[in-house]
């Protein structure tokens, strides 16, 4: 088993072996379908994993193979339960603040006063 945190769930870790994953998966045979003719069509070569504790469902029929159709899903749901496991990067506040604002405002202020100033004197 891979190491996490102590706060993560137990149900939240992803064994490291194919054995162990597999173990945790319904693993169901059906025919794939598709081209590859008479061995396709009467061989059990697709595969539909589902992993028990997250419910996640992943299908591989793209081999004539069984054995790497297996891999193949395997790998995909690795992936699957990698992205679940994955937590959004925490967001940067990106309205400025009431302070910031009003600091704005009073250089702008500021900055209209000294080009005032450069004008030349009106006729009054």
């Amino acid at each position: 088993m891979t190491r996490r945190p102590a706060s993560e769930p137990e149900s939240e870790l992803v064994p490291e072996s194919d054995e162990e994953l597999l173990a945790e998966c319904r693993v169901d045979t059906f025919c794939a379908g598709g081209k590859g003719g008479q061995h396709q069509n009467r061989t059990e070569s697709g595969v539909r994993l589902t992993h028990g504790p997250t419910g996640i469902v992943v299908i591989a029929k793209n081999e004539r193979s069984q054995h790497r159709n297996r891999a193949l899903s395997l790998e995909r749901l690795r992936k699957r339960l990698a992205r679940r496991r994955a937590r959004p990067p925490k967001r940067i506040p990106t309205t400025p603040s009431a302070s910031t604002k009003q600091r704005r405002l009073e250089e702008k202020r500021r900055q209209s006063a000294t080009k005032r100033l450069r004008k030349p004197p009106g006729p009054e």
